[in-house]
């Protein structure tokens, strides 16, 4: 946990720079420490974490739900028409991409989800003892290295995925591999010295270096969403260009790009689609937004999808509310109850399994379930033109789920 942000941090910043492996820190912290507050997880949480006994298992991610086997990789890219925002000293800017997609079959090895070195570097961020340190890079994965591509030539929407502040891209690869089985591909960037363990091929790690800054103010933050979109502008070029770096590259539909992002990653989306028209739809888990859409409106499809307690309609923390008058095309607000800021990622998923968890909350299981469902439905709709009956009113499957109103400020 960062404690570099001063008193004049407004408050919902607080909770955007809290937003990353904070997420994971609150359900292991300490009842001493001052890192964790109510207010990610909602009224209805125990103001301490519940510690249990360590499993004897690994932890797993729950299997895809479509009908493709799934194929990873990993691209290192480096743009040298800039340098790094966050290190003068790197005259280029070097990032990791994961991707994932339809195999042809389930051949080879199952891929890790990060290395022994990450999950030290990831829990002794959120201050998590009670597991052995290498505890992260033993998950069962459903993603086999480096398999076969499976496709048509420009067959396959592409969905780019942007983690939150702090966390690597593999906070996000439970949604990734369903994504890739219902027939995606999905790249998630590691936007490099924003998160607390980059892995490059010659053995290098960084760590967050933007943790460092000293004033974490509205300029820090607006740095860190248009330097993301430049990130994703960037890797789009690069695998829909004319000289792509993956060799599935043939595969993707360049008229059916989308973005995704979890937390300043979900802040990032906007501005990507601002940015690049080729970003088609958008969607935020539990992002706080900066205002940044113009006069003229965004008319492009958006979601958001959070937790209910401090994104309702009429909260405190109103930056959706901004947002919304804004977002000028299809558009929905949805809100999960019991849910906490992390719940729409690997996070609390991985936390249950490891005997760390947090009173009152959702499992993760079920809450994969639900982002899994509802991420499927928009961008089936939206990039397929399916249309999506689980977008147009509350479901009797996903009870949690409510639809929330800018204009009567309820969530029914």
């Amino acid at each position: 946990m960062d404690e570099s942000r001063g008193a004049a941090t407004p408050g919902w910043r607080q909770r955007l720079l809290r937003g990353g492996l904070a997420a994971f820190t609150g359900l292991a912290v300490l009842a001493t420490s001052s890192c964790w507050a109510s207010e990610d997880a909602g009224p209805a949480a125990t103001p301490h974490a519940t510690l249990t006994a360590t499993p004897t298992r690994s932890p797993a991610l729950p299997e895809p739900t479509g009908r493709h086997p799934v194929g990873t990789t990993s691209l290192h890219l480096k743009d040298t028409s800039r340098k790094d925002p966050w290190v003068r000293a790197a005259t280029v800017r070097e990032l990791m991409v994961s991707l994932w997609y339809p195999a042809t079959s389930p051949a080879g090895q199952r891929a890790p989800y990060m290395t022994p070195t990450e999950s030290d570097l990831v829990l002794k961020h959120a201050k998590i003892t009670t597991v052995p340190p290498d505890a992260l890079s033993t998950t069962r994965t459903n993603a086999f290295h480096d398999a076969t591509p499976a496709g048509e030539t420009r067959s396959l929407p592409l969905v780019v995925l942007s983690p939150g502040f702090t966390n690597p891209r593999s906070t996000l690869t439970a949604l990734a591999e369903d994504l890739a089985s219902n027939g995606y591909v999905v790249a998630a960037v590691e936007h490099t010295y924003e998160s607390v363990a980059t892995t490059f091929p010659d053995g290098r790690v960084t760590t967050c270096v933007a943790c460092q800054e000293p004033n974490k103010d509205e300029t820090f933050w607006k740095k860190l969403v248009r330097g993301r979109a430049t990130d994703i502008a960037f890797v789009l070029d690069q695998l829909t260009g004319p000289q792509p770096m993956w060799n599935g590259s043939r595969l993707i539909d360049p008229s059916g790009i989308a973005m995704a992002g979890h937390s300043i990653g979900g802040a990032s989306s906007i501005d990507a689609m601002l940015g690049d028209p080729r970003v088609r739809a958008g969607i935020n888990f539990d992002g706080e937004t900066e205002d940044t859409i113009p006069d003229s409106g965004l008319p492009r499809p958006f979601l958001f999808l959070g937790r209910e307690y401090g994104h309702r309609p009429g909260d405190q923390e109103r930056s959706w509310e901004r947002t919304w008058e804004g977002l000028t095309g299809w558009k929905r607000w949805l809100v999960v109850a019991g849910t906490q800021h992390g719940s729409f990622t690997d996070l609390v998923l991985l936390g249950d399994q490891l005997g760390i968890m947090r009173s009152s909350q959702m499992p993760g299981a079920r809450s994969m379930e639900i982002t899994r469902a509802y991420t499927r439905a928009f961008f089936d709709q939206h990039l397929r033109n399916q249309p999506q009956p689980l977008l147009e009113r509350p479901s009797a499957s996903y009870p949690e789920v409510r639809f929330c109103s800018a204009q009567t400020k309820t969530c029914t």
